[in-house]
């Protein structure tokens, strides 16, 4: 028997969220008139069930309430008798627009988690610890962002071993934009430089560019000054030359840095999900959320963002704010991306995505329940602005979208030293901190052994502590050094929030 096959036989075909639920989960390919066991309840199916998809509990009437993860869903849209296949032909979204939050009932509590003990790190000078000691070249402006994509892989053949990598980030913007769309892609290029990732950073400029690199260099943070280099393509000289001297002189400077001992309050970690199934909210994600709650009992961070993937959980993660200010603000973050897709002539619940539909997830209420999962019951200590850093121990929630590589690039830019990435689907990209890959089920581990770096799927049959345990080891040695698999292909990206008109 093969390794999916044995794990098959020790899990169940089905699951239930939520003692409150309405609906089971299939775990398996179920056909029409199987016979299934849900919490003690068992009851015979009306049509075929395909693995994630969900089923009727109870009957529901067109228009009432179908609830998962203990939490409304959305309503039906037409009868749903017990049995039946819950899906996007009677099942649709409750989410309008905008609406008004109360800070009434907050309860950030205290986390009762274990704390994570110890990883090795590199410190920096001005007391934050790295995951990685890198050399990161960005261009201000698409002009050079082939430049530095070519001097960064020369240079990583040229000093091979020196430092962990050499990795040049190209992105297509920096000229061509105005007011807040410029200002958008200035800051978070600004707060990439300030990463404690990136010993060093060469920034390279065209020079006629609309992001100027004094404008950019005046705002990265006063401590992250000294690792910079600048440059000007359009000077006179072999640019490429020049670019090479400025990562020379930098590898010489890093090379002798060594990790030691660093405490788990040092760990920023960015929580992502992406190309997610209906067991994304089952097992992987849960059990970053079991991580998150360790991390914020030890005094990390945590960085929450994909806002529209909270639209219709709210409740869930706002109440958690250790402030009325907090509160407010996140409040305030909501209901800003909503009319910004209301504005743009969109629904607010304009997702799940084609793919995420497939592995089951019907509405954005059922894929935002999940998705919030991520951050645990840890406090929401703050709320910062695209291009923004966390500073507060806990859980800091980030503007910007759901889209991966612009989610992802903006979790480093706010300080992530490594993002734990959920996926049900798969996705091979990486971002500028290790990324590590987190499947929600064990097909997709064993599938795509290249792209995938834990299997959450194993909590099944393994159980959700046991797993959650060495996935919190795994977790660490990661951060120690152990390499991604994204790492070690190479997979390596930054994307800028583009909000404006294009010149």
């Amino acid at each position: 028997m093969n390794e999916e096959g044995a794990l098959r036989t020790l899990m169940p075909d089905c699951w239930r969220c939520h003692d409150a639920d309405t609906v089971g989960i299939a775990l398996i390919d179920l056909a029409a008139g199987n016979v299934v066991t849900v919490a003690g309840q068992r009851l015979s199916l009306q049509d075929a069930i395909p693995s994630g998809h969900k089923f009727a509990l109870v009957d529901h009437s067109a228009g009432e309430p179908v609830v998962r993860y203990g939490e409304p869903i959305g309503r039906a849209t037409a009868s749903i008798v017990v049995g039946a296949h819950v899906h996007s032909h009677n099942l649709a979204t409750a989410l309008a627009g905008e609406q008004s939050y109360a800070a009434s009932d907050l309860a950030p509590g205290e986390v009762m988690a274990k704390p994570l003990g110890q990883w090795l790190g590199y410190r920096r000078a001005d007391g934050r610890y790295a995951t990685r000691n890198e050399i990161w070249l960005l261009p201000t402006v698409g002009c050079v962002a082939p430049l530095v994509e070519l001097v960064a892989r020369e240079a990583q053949v040229r000093h091979a071993g020196k430092v962990d990598a050499i990795v040049g980030f190209g992105h297509p913007h920096g000229c061509s934009q105005l007011g807040d769309d410029l200002a958008g892609t200035r800051a978070v290029l600004a707060a990439l430089c300030d990463n404690p990732n990136a010993g060093g950073v060469v920034l390279v400029g065209l020079g006629c560019e609309s992001n100027q690199l004094d404008d950019l260099v005046a705002l990265v943070p006063e401590r992250s000054r000294l690792k910079l280099r600048v440059m000007r393509a359009q000077d006179p000289g072999d640019e490429m030359a020049r670019a090479m001297a400025m990562v020379d002189e930098l590898v010489e400077e890093l090379a002798p840095l060594r990790r030691g001992p660093a405490p788990a309050s040092a760990l920023t970690v960015g929580l992502k999900c992406g190309g997610s199934d209906a067991l994304s909210g089952l097992t992987a994600n849960p059990m970053l959320g079991r991580l998150s709650d360790r991390v914020a009992a030890s005094g990390g961070k945590l960085i929450l963002t994909e806002i529209p993937e909270i639209f219709g959980a709210e409740d869930a993660l706002l109440g958690r704010a250790t402030s009325d200010r907090v509160f407010e603000a996140a409040g305030m973050l909501l209901n800003r991306f909503k009319r910004y897709f209301l504005d743009q002539g969109e629904p607010v619940s304009e997702n799940p995505s084609p793919g995420n539909i497939a592995g089951g997830i019907t509405t954005l209420e059922e894929k935002s329940l999940g998705a919030v999962q991520k951050a645990g019951k840890a406090p929401l200590a703050d709320v910062i602005h695209y291009g923004g850093t966390a500073s507060e121990p806990g859980v800091t929630l980030l503007e910007a979208p759901g889209n991966d590589a612009v989610s992802s690039t903006a979790l480093a830019a706010a300080g992530a030293t490594v993002i734990l990435f959920t996926t049900g689907r798969g996705t091979p990209l990486g971002f500028p901190v290790p990324t590590v890959k987190v499947s929600s089920n064990t097909a997709l581990a064993l599938s795509k052994a290249g792209w995938i770096d834990f299997d959450a799927g194993c909590a099944l049959a393994d159980g959700a502590e046991a797993v959650s345990d060495r996935f919190s080891d795994y977790v660490l040695e990661v951060a120690s050094g152990r390499m991604t698999a994204a790492e070690r292909s190479g997979q390596r990206v930054i994307s800028v929030w583009k909000r404006g008109v294009t010149l």
